[in-house]
Parts: C-alpha cells; structure tokens; sequence
C-alpha cells in the first residue's frame, strides 16, 4: 500500500513575511476585539469604545482572508473560515446574552 501524498504549492519567499504577518495580526486583533468587548460589557470602558471592537474584528477577519488567499487555500476552507470569523463576532454576543438572562432569573 503506498502512502497518500498530499502535493500543496509552495509558498514564495517573497509572500513569507506577509503571510507571518498577518497570521499574528490575526491573534492580536482577536485579542484586542475580545479585551474591548469585554471591557465594555463589565463596564470598564464607556460604551463609546464598542466601535473599536468591531473594527479589529473586521481587520482580523480582513488578515485572515489574506492569509487563507496567500497559502492558495480552496474555495471550501476559505468559506469555512469566513464562517469562523462570523461565529467569532456572534459567540461574545451570546455569552453575555445569556449571562445576563440567567442573573435576572436567579434574582427573581
């Protein structure tokens, strides 16, 4: 039985420093979306700030389609980490939606 290979392009050298980039860029705007949500919900920055969260959220999501576009990914792990993205952006939602119904149903 031979062994299946798996022949994906290289990626040029030229595109390393890019793709290097953006992937962290994908990580530290995460980080930055999610610590101003955060901080926004528990109130410990002013709601005036919740704009900022989703504009790293966008840029995330901008770096991750660039990356996915740089290492020649198909058309299905593209949509798939779009889908990704969007669930990123709805999860926090989420969470907090329902830890604020449940402490109104355990207050009651």
């Amino acid at each position: 039985m031979e062994p299946i290979l798996i022949i994906r392009p290289e990626i040029a050298l030229d595109d390393f420093l890019p793709i290097f980039l953006s992937s962290s860029f994908v990580l530290l705007f995460g980080l930055f979306y999610v610590a101003i949500y955060t901080l926004v919900k528990m109130e410990r920055l002013k709601k005036v700030y919740m704009p900022f969260a989703y504009i790293f959220w966008a840029l995330q999501t901008y770096c991750m389609y660039f990356v996915a576009d740089k290492i020649q990914s198909n058309d299905f792990t593209i949509k798939a980490l779009m889908v990704t993205m969007v669930c990123y952006l709805i999860l926090p939602h989420l969470y907090y939606y329902l830890n604020i119904r449940s402490e109104q149903r355990y207050e009651q």
